[in-house]
């Protein structure tokens, strides 16, 4: 079979192409901007276009899998459906996956990632060779965000924006917490739960549910990624791990060399300059996200200067937020924060909110010393200049911050 994404340098979709190309089918994909993503996938051999354009699509391909940004006007998208070829969004392909499986679906609104990561890991080492498609790289996994695997087991990063988890099927389902998240979808924290309620509805006669699981005893001070954050999704985990009958032994063993993934809390060594500093790369864009990262970073590293840069991430996130973020930066227990310009997200924005919202605003409000805004091409430069040898460097977003790591 001949399949083709459009959007391929989504951490979804990429993982799904993944997943038919272990299969043997012949893949190709597109996207507007090349990545580490599309570098990955390229390199295992799967073609990729640079930009969408109409004549990417060629009347011999079977199935046209798309982004759920990609919308009714794209070239690619409008050339499937002239050519009467079979179209899926992500989250309706993965959907369909998921009834071939028994699926263990992670969801919430934060920790998705670092739980799946744990539970496939674990499976991994119990010998159930799980299949997994993950919202991130993992280093066990060929620094790659799938797994193919050959048992009946399937792990997803189940994502709640757009409703998209409620096209699947799963047996476990793992809700790690529900937060204020994706309001430019939901509009209303009520409709957020709601969706997750629906979600666990969806659940067959003799499924299980695990939410609201307290922190186990056995994980406290087991784990090598810090935060009290990671001991909730390694307890989680670990409840799976109850589920499928894994030794206990053998539970314990995987989360205890559990050392994180890309971009949750990444480690680096760097240099300002000639001085050696530490570089930590995190995902974290949410108030609640950001505020645990913070508080974990000052835990590890309880005696040395914390450096944050922050790049909010959507201009509507950051509207719903915004008192969020404020209230977050103003608490937040490190030494000095620089906030630089929101990334903005190509079809997911309202020219009207994006003209009410900035980072100069958040700083603004913050009034606090130890909080600036930088313009991101200024900000290497200042950095080099200020920090001192031992310093900790934290580069926090979901955008294309995570490049400036790069710097250091």
């Amino acid at each position: 079979m001949k399949i083709h994404f459009i959007g391929i340098g989504g951490i979804g979709t990429s993982a799904l192409a993944q997943y038919y190309l272990a299969k043997g089918h012949e893949v190709s994909g597109s996207d507007l901007v090349m990545s580490e993503i599309t570098d990955m996938v390229a390199k295992k051999g799967v073609k990729i276009f640079e930009g969408n354009s109409a004549s990417n699509i060629s009347k011999d391909i079977d199935l046209v899998v798309h982004s759920p940004a990609v919308g009714a006007t794209n070239p690619e998208y409008k050339a499937a459906k002239d050519l009467g070829i079979k179209t899926q969004s992500y989250p309706e392909a993965l959907g369909d996956l998921t009834k071939e499986f028994y699926t263990i679906a992670v969801s919430g609104s934060h920790g998705k990632s670092t739980t799946t990561a744990m539970i496939g890991l674990m499976m991994e080492r119990a010998g159930l060779d799980p299949t997994v498609i993950i919202g991130t790289k993992v280093k066990e996994f060929g620094d790659s965000n799938f797994r193919e695997g050959k048992s009946k087991y399937l792990v997803i990063e189940a994502c709640e924006y757009d409703s998209s988890f409620l096209h699947y099927t799963p047996a476990i389902i793992v809700i790690t917490n529900v937060d204020k998240e994706h309001l430019d979808y939901f509009k209303t924290f009520e409709n957020v739960k709601k969706a997750f309620k629906d979600f666990a509805d969806k659940l067959p006669s003799g499924g299980h549910l695990i939410e609201n699981i307290p922190i186990n005893i056995k994980i406290k001070n087991l784990l090598q990624v810090p935060g009290e954050h990671n001991e909730l999704n390694a307890s989680q985990a670990f409840e799976v791990g109850n589920i499928l009958d894994i030794d206990e032994k053998i539970i314990l063993e995987s989360l205890a060399e559990f050392k994180g993934t890309w971009r949750r809390f990444e480690v680096k060594q760097g240099f300002a300059e000639n001085k050696e500093i530490i570089v930590v790369s995190d995902y974290g864009h949410h108030p609640n996200e950001v505020a645990a990262t913070l508080k974990a970073a000052r835990e590890k590293y309880e005696a040395k200067k914390i450096w944050c840069v922050f790049q909010p991430h959507q201009y509507q996130r950051t509207y719903y937020l915004f008192d969020d973020f404020v209230k977050t930066f103003k608490a937040a227990p490190i030494d000095k924060t620089i906030i630089t310009d929101i990334y903005d997200v190509a079809g997911r924005e309202v020219k009207e909110i994006s003209q009410d919202v900035s980072s100069k605003k958040i700083v603004d409000k913050v009034v606090k010393d130890s909080v600036i805004y930088l313009e991101l091409q200024n900000i290497t430069e200042y950095l080099k200049q200020n920090m001192q040898k031992g310093d900790v460097l934290l580069v926090m977003g979901a955008g294309d911050i995570y490049k400036l790591v790069d710097e250091f």
